[in-house]
């Protein structure tokens, strides 16, 4: 099968499942894989001469506009779009059912279940914020997939309502709400040790962290992996 992903944690799923995308956007780390643009500016005119027989796409990494326009040049869409860990594993599931391929552990559906009650801790871990960009400074709702990452390792987001999603925040209202902890993301936004010790000054009292953005923020085949490693990341004494 032909696929294009224009999703990162979609091409890196399908390539654990067997097959290899005929194309990728520049974003999914796939650098012997042919990139057709961006997640947000993907070159639709090279997508649609790949003649492909689905393209996978996100409704938050991908524009609206985008999909339609590959809907309208008669090419099939596969949309992935989980907001929590509980959705991971169905959305595996109808992945790898559409390229026609048995869907691995523990992502099956005997045992998704199983392994979330395995996986999930008690809550009362600790506060924890995390921040998506700065300049202005972001952070995240609940109701993200990061969100819910950190919720099934027992952590409570201090930011869990708003009216956006990733809502811009100031140091001080962050610190206001007294985390325990700060995560710093290697992506979107490519936090590195220099931001450190100026989010320690803005959240006085918390411990600030570096940690993979891919593990908190890709979703699919990495997933049971990746909240091993962030359980591991957080459970670090200060």
């Amino acid at each position: 099968m032909r696929v294009v992903s224009l999703v990162p944690s979609a091409t890196e799923t399908l390539r654990a499942l067997g097959v290899t995308p005929v194309a990728c956007t520049r974003f999914c780390e796939q650098p012997d894989l042919a990139t057709v643009g961006g997640t947000k500016d993907p070159n639709l005119a090279e997508i649609a001469a790949l003649a492909p027989d689905l393209v996978v796409v996100n409704d938050e990494e991908n524009r609206r506009e985008d999909a339609d326009a590959l809907l309208a040049a008669g090419l099939v869409l596969h949309s992935m779009s989980p907001r929590s860990v509980a959705e991971v594993g169905p959305a595996v599931r109808d992945l790898a059912a559409a390229i026609d391929v048995p869907a691995p552990s523990p992502f099956a559906v005997a045992e998704w279940d199983g392994w979330q009650r395995e996986t999930a801790h008690e809550t009362g871990r600790g506060r924890v914020a995390v921040l998506i960009w700065r300049r202005p400074w972001m952070t995240m709702r609940d109701d993200t997939y990061g969100g819910s990452v950190l919720q099934i390792l027992g952590w409570e987001n201090v930011w869990p309502d708003s009216p956006d999603r990733y809502p811009e925040v100031a140091l001080a209202a962050l610190a206001e709400h007294r985390p325990d902890l700060v995560l710093l993301p290697s992506e979107p936004y490519p936090f590195a040790g220099r931001h450190v010790a100026e989010v320690q000054a803005g959240c006085p009292g918390a411990r600030v962290d570096l940690i993979d953005g891919r593990d908190l923020f890709w979703w699919g085949i990495r997933t049971p992996a990746a909240l091993r490693r962030i359980d591991r990341a957080l459970a670090r004494p200060q």
